[in-house]
């Protein structure tokens, strides 16, 4: 089997936030990301391109921060991937949006995407001025990072810095996955090789990873949902209101009471109630 390289080398290592109004974004291109300014300071993010990168990051214990926004918002689900993980704690993140905008793989192998439908998207990140997300911040082990970028290939990976649910920044950075491209993930990732390609999308019939036309995957949604809940009651009106599809346009909140209706009542199969329990 042919194995995807996690070396994004030929990308700039650093860029900062969009100071521009969002608008929905109607391709998969990179997005351009600018300065934000915030109480009188400079937001600066990083673009993580290799594992070396991320060692520049590490906490004072050898350790890394990562940053939940979706099904990383449960504890379980995080100590699913990572059961030697510590401090797991709600933060704030300003300046992102999160939006159901790319192909998942997982859901097919786990046989819970909906390709007629087009109920196979999972969350990812993408810059926002005016946007402010409660995510989960969590510390994994040094040795853990390589399985972790191998795992969220589709990403491009950020260093950020979150803030207390009081607005202190943190002192750390913490890694963040956020929306890549299509042409990005065929050319770096995959070398330009279509059969690296197939094997992770297109053997699913998925030609087009980053895309604006698809649907959450139910169960991924209603677990998503269920996590943010069970954080309390800011973080689960965050996840309603500032989650969208991929229109940019219509949240999660006005999906469920729409064409989304029904999905918080569907049960996983018994094989999955732990992993989409929320």
């Amino acid at each position: 089997m042919i194995t995807l390289s996690v070396t994004l080398a030929s990308l700039p290592f650093s860029y900062a936030l969009s100071s521009s109004p969002c608008k929905p974004r109607a391709s998969s291109k990179r997005p351009e990301l600018r300065v934000v300014r915030r109480k009188s300071t400079m937001s600066q993010v990083m673009e993580l391109e290799d594992e070396s990168d991320f060692e520049k990051i590490l906490t004072s214990k050898n350790r890394i921060s990562i940053t939940g926004f979706g099904s990383l918002l449960s504890e379980r689900s995080a100590r699913s991937t990572f059961p030697d993980l510590e401090n797991f704690r709600i933060a704030k993140l300003v300046g992102f949006r999160r939006v159901f905008a790319h192909a998942a793989p997982i859901f097919f192998e786990r046989g819970i995407a909906n390709l007629e439908t087009k109920e196979i998207s999972s969350l990812s990140v993408e810059s926002c001025e005016g946007e402010s997300l409660v995510v989960t911040v969590f510390e994994i082990k040094r040795d853990e990072i390589p399985a972790f970028m191998q795992r969220e290939l589709e990403f491009r990976f950020l260093a950020v810095v979150p803030e207390t649910m009081e607005g202190k920044p943190y002192t750390n950075s913490a890694v963040l996955c956020a929306r890549s491209s299509d042409e990005e993930f065929f050319r770096i990732r995959c070398k330009g090789n279509k059969e690296i390609y197939h094997q992770h999308y297109g053997r699913f019939n998925i030609e087009k990873i980053w895309r604006d036309d698809i649907l959450p995957c139910r169960l991924y949604l209603r677990h998503c949902v269920l996590a943010a809940k069970n954080l309390g009651d800011e973080a689960y009106n965050n996840f309603l209101d500032h989650t969208f599809l991929g229109d940019r346009r219509t949240s999660i909140r006005e999906y469920l009471s729409s064409s989304g209706s029904g999905i918080m009542e569907e049960e996983p199969p018994e094989a999955l109630k732990s992993r989409y329990g929320g």
